[in-house]
């Protein structure tokens, strides 16, 4: 659910917004992210963590879908499930998601058209089902900095195949500033940029140098780092 209820309706006119699309998640899962070598893997995961907040932040549904969890994958990465409230993701033994009718049943009833799509791999998990879903009537929007692959020829060539098939690529923060829009949306503003300052590198420290010594804001405060306790070990 968005965090607020006096979220604007923006102009469509080929852009993203909250209320036209769906947010899709794939095969978050440390055995994919393992395999990942043309990103800095701890990005991935970051610019994941980043875009599933700001799903929250906006109200956009999001179809969260996993590959062989106990035989070979793993579970969903515990930072993005938390910035997602805890849902159960779609379980599959396809590669390709759109091959799953639980997963395309979830995606239907959402009643978007626009699919806003990250995962691992690119080849595979990200590329088959955006191919299947253009050719259904969907319009997929990568979002490229969320994707990983094997190698950078992998997953430049599964870039270029998804855009050949009518895929727009996008980042995880050029989709949250669609989302946002305009600066006077206030009902979202505060949590967007608690978004970038947490997740977005030089310009969320660029924001915070502004609150503080252009606007006079006090500084941001996080808690304080707790030493975990020491548990039991098997």
């Amino acid at each position: 659910m968005p965090q607020t209820t006096d979220r604007p309706k923006h102009s469509e006119k080929g852009l993203l917004t909250p209320d036209n699309c769906v947010l899709t998640l794939i095969d978050l899962q440390p055995q994919m992210l393992f395999g990942v070598s043309n990103f800095d893997r701890q990005a991935v995961i970051n610019n994941n963590v980043a875009l599933a907040k700001a799903a929250r932040v906006f109200g956009v549904p999001v179809v969260l879908s996993t590959v062989e969890t106990k035989g070979f994958s793993g579970n969903t990465w515990p930072q993005v499930l938390a910035a997602l409230g805890h849902p159960t993701p779609i379980e599959r033994t396809s590669m390709n998601s759109w091959d799953d009718k639980t997963f395309v049943a979830a995606i239907q009833k959402s009643g978007r058209k626009k699919i806003v799509l990250a995962g691992l791999w690119t080849e595979t998990c990200v590329a088959l089902p955006t191919v299947q879903a253009i050719h259904d009537g969907y319009e997929v929007y990568v979002v490229e900095d969320c994707c990983g692959d094997v190698s950078q020829l992998a997953h430049d060539n599964a870039m270029k195949r998804v855009v050949q098939a009518g895929a727009k690529p996008v980042t995880a923060l050029s989709t949250m500033l669609e989302w946002q829009r305009d600066w006077a949306h206030k009902g979202t503003y505060d949590a967007v940029m608690d978004i970038v300052k947490t997740h977005c590198g030089a310009y969320g420290m660029g924001v915070e140098y502004a609150y503080t010594m252009v606007h006079g804001a006090a500084a941001t405060k996080l808690p304080d780092y707790v030493v975990p306790a020491a548990g039991a070990h098997k």
